[in-house]
C-alpha cells in the first residue's frame, strides 16, 4: 500500500495473487513499513526502488505468504524529509509493523533512537550509520548491505588497482552531495589516506545539486584528479557526467558509489555513448538475468497484464528486491522460532541476525548477519559503462575489510 505525505493520494495496492494461492493464507495478516521518495529530491530512486519491493511482496503472497501469513507493506512516501519520515514512522507502529524500511540517511540518524525505544528492527541498506554494521552498539538498526565506509573502501581499492597498484602520491578528488550521506565516508578515506599515502581533496555539491561547473573546474584544471570518486545522488549525478565530459575528463577515471550508478543518471547525463567508460558501485545485481525477476515477470503475466515499466530500470529495482527479501526472510525466521506464531518486533529482529545464504540466485551478495555484525560484509560488484549497458569488471569484493572493522568497532 503506497501513501503521500499530502495525503492528497491513497493508493491501495492490488493483491496480485496467482490463481488459487490465496486461499492457503489463512492465519493473519504481518505489517511491514516502507518509507518512500516518489515526489521529493530524490524520486529518481523511489519511483523504481519502491515498486519493486511492492513487486516483491506480491509474489510471495501469490505463493501462499510466509508460513501462511499474508505479507502487507504499507507505503508512505516522505518526500525525503525528515518529519514526515517521523510521523509515517510512529504510523507504522501504530499499525503494528514488525519491522521499517526506512529511506534515506537524515531520516536513519533521525530514527536510530526510537526504533531502540520500540523495539522494532530498521533497515538502511548501502545509505545510514556505517557504525550501526555493529549490532552490539545498534541493535535495531541493520545495513545490511554495504555501508558508505564499505562503498569508499571499495572504491580506494579499485582505484588502487586502476593506478597500478599504487596510491602514493596520486591525486584523488572525492565529489561528494553536502549532507550528512555525504559527509559520511569521511572517516574511512582520511584513515587510508594515511595508510596508502595519497592526496585527497574533497568537493562538496550544495543540494539541490544541478550546478556542479565551479567543483569540475577545480577537479580538472586545478587540482588534476588523477581519479573521481562521487558520492552523489538525485539529480546530481547525471549533471556531475555532463559536466566532467565537457571539461574532457577521462570518464573511466571516475567511480560512482550506489546512488550515482543507476541507469537513470547514465540516461540523465545524455545516454549511454555521454557515459561511456564511468564505473559505478553496486551492492545489488544489475540486469535482468535473475530468476527473481522472471518469476515477477510471470506473476503479472499470469493476472494478463504486461511487467511494469520500473523494471527496466535494473539497478534501482533489483535493490529494491534484495530490501524486500531480507525483510521477508527475517520474518520467516522469526515465524519459524517461534513455531509458527505471528512474530513481534523482537523476534523478526533476531530474525535478521540469523539470515544466512540469501543470494536470490545471485542478485544479493554472500549475506551473512548476526547478533555482532548487521551489514554482513560489505560486498560490492564494480560495472562499467560500455557499448551502452553496465558490464560487470568484479565479482563480489571488500575493500580494506580490517579497516572497516576496526572503524565500526569504535564508532560511536
Amino acid at each position: 500500500m503506497r501513501t503521500t505525505w499530502t495525503g492528497a493520494l491513497a493508493v491501495a495496492a492490488s493483491a496480485l495473487w496467482l490463481t488459487g494461492t490465496a486461499s492457503a493464507q489463512t492465519k493473519g495478516e504481518i505489517v511491514i513499513g516502507e518509507q518512500c521518495d516518489r515526489t521529493g529530491p530524490t524520486q529518481i530512486v523511489g519511483v523504481r526502488l519502491c515498486p519493486a519491493i511492492q513487486d516483491y511482496i506480491n509474489l510471495i503472497n501469490s505463493k501462499g505468504g510466509i508460513e501462511g501469513y499474508k505479507i502487507k507493506a504499507n507505503e508512505i512516501d516522505h518526500e525525503y524529509k525528515v518529519p514526515p519520515a517521523m510521523e509515517s514512522y510512529e504510523r507504522f507502529k501504530s499499525e503494528g509493523a514488525v519491522s521499517i524500511m526506512i529511506y534515506g540517511t537524515p531520516q536513519t540518524q533521525a530514527m536510530m533512537q526510537k526504533l531502540k525505544e520500540d523495539k522494532i528492527p530498521g533497515t538502511s541498506p548501502g545509505f545510514g550509520s556505517s557504525a550501526a554494521a555493529n549490532g552490539e552498539k545498534y541493535p535495531y538498526l541493520f545495513p545490511v548491505a554495504a555501508t558508505y565506509w564499505s562503498q569508499a573502501a571499495a572504491a580506494i581499492e579499485f582505484v588502487k588497482a586502476k593506478l597500478g597498484g599504487k596510491l602514493e602520491g596520486k591525486k584523488i578528488a572525492y565529489l561528494y552531495y553536502d549532507n550528512p550521506a555525504g559527509k559520511e565516508p569521511f572517516p574511512i578515506l582520511e584513515e587510508l589516506q594515511k595508510l596508502e599515502k595519497f592526496e585527497l581533496k574533497t568537493f562538496a555539491v550544495p543540494p539541490p545539486g544541478v550546478e556542479l561547473g565551479a567543483q569540475v573546474i577545480d577537479i580538472t584544471q586545478r587540482y588534476r584528479a588523477d581519479f573521481v570518486i562521487s558520492h552523489l545522488f538525485g539529480r546530481s549525478p547525471s549533471v556531475s557526467i555532463k559536466e566532467l565530459k565537457r571539461a574532457g575528463y577521462p570518464l573511466s577515471k571516475v567511480i560512482g558509489m550506489v546512488w550515482a550508478s543507476a541507469e537513470d543518471d547514465i540516461l540523465a547525463a545524455g545516454g549511454w555513448a555521454t557515459a561511456e567508460g564511468y564505473y559505478t558501485i553496486q551492492f545489488a545485481g544489475v540486469g535482468e538475468d535473475y530468476p527473481v525477476r522472471q518469476e515477477i515477470v510471470a506473476m503479472y503475466k499470469a493476472q494478463g497484464k504486461e511487467p511494469p515499466k520500473e523494471m527496466a530500470s535494473t539497478v534501482y529495482y533489483n535493490r529494491g528486491l534484495l530490501i524486500a527479501a531480507v525483510h521477508v526472510e527475517a520474518i520467516r525466521n522469526a515465524i519459524k522460532a517461534k513455531g509458527g506464531q505471528k512474530p513481534t518486533g523482537e523476534d523478526v529482529r533476531r530474525g535478521f541476525e540469523a539470515i544466512k545464504g540469501v543470494t536470490l540466485g545471485g542478485l544479493v551478495p554472500p549475506l551473512q548477519l548476526s547478533a555482532t555484525d548487521h551489514e554482513g560484509g560489505g560486498w560490492v560488484q564494480i560495472f562499467q559503462v560500455k557499448g551502452g549497458k553496465f558490464v560487470k569488471q568484479t565479482e563480489w569484493m571488500r575493500g580494506y575489510p580490517q579497516v572497516i572493522a576496526a572503524a565500526v568497532k569504535v564508532a560511536e
